[in-house]
């Protein structure tokens, strides 16, 4: 399962709910996994305090705020087919790190994006992180059993 989006509150009286998205388009998904059941999207806008969602049988501020820190999922077969170059956060986390020449360096603990591209977190084996932008000059090779970090990006 593949997190879009994490409900951080209600919104109104009416049942809606704040979302924290982790995607541009939560909308080609109508049915998320919630919780350990499905909850069925009948709306979606952007507000000033974020983007705010209707879901069926979602019907007041009480049941919206039950909600609260309920992570919104799709199998990852749901999420549409990469072109070349192109990744999910998802299948980052957790891959083997390896420098450009040879060395164990950890694994990918989280993948941030702080708005001029993503960043790439990775724990160390002995303890404490360090963080590379993911391009090709950092990362100059990658594939879903490993990734290659440039020597020069490892502090």
């Amino acid at each position: 399962m593949v997190t879009l989006a994490v409900i951080i509150g209600a919104h109104g009286i009416a049942g809606e709910c704040r979302l924290k998205l982790f995607t541009d388009d939560l909308k080609a998904y109508p049915g998320v996994r919630a919780g350990g059941r499905d909850l069925r999207l009948l709306s979606l806008r952007h507000g000033a305090n974020g983007a705010i969602a209707r879901f069926e049988g979602i019907g007041d501020r009480n049941a919206a705020e039950l909600l609260r820190g309920t992570e919104l999922s799709v199998p990852r077969s749901a999420l549409p087919t990469l072109g070349p170059g192109e990744y999910y956060h998802a299948d980052l986390i957790g891959l083997p790190c390896l420098s450009d020449t040879g060395e164990a360096l950890g694994r990918v603990v989280a993948v941030e994006n702080f708005g001029a591209g993503d960043v790439i977190e990775i724990g160390r084996e002995g303890g404490g992180t360090f963080m590379v932008p993911m391009n090709k000059d950092a990362v100059p090779d990658w594939n879903d059993e490993r990734l290659v970090v440039d020597a020069a990006f490892i502090a």
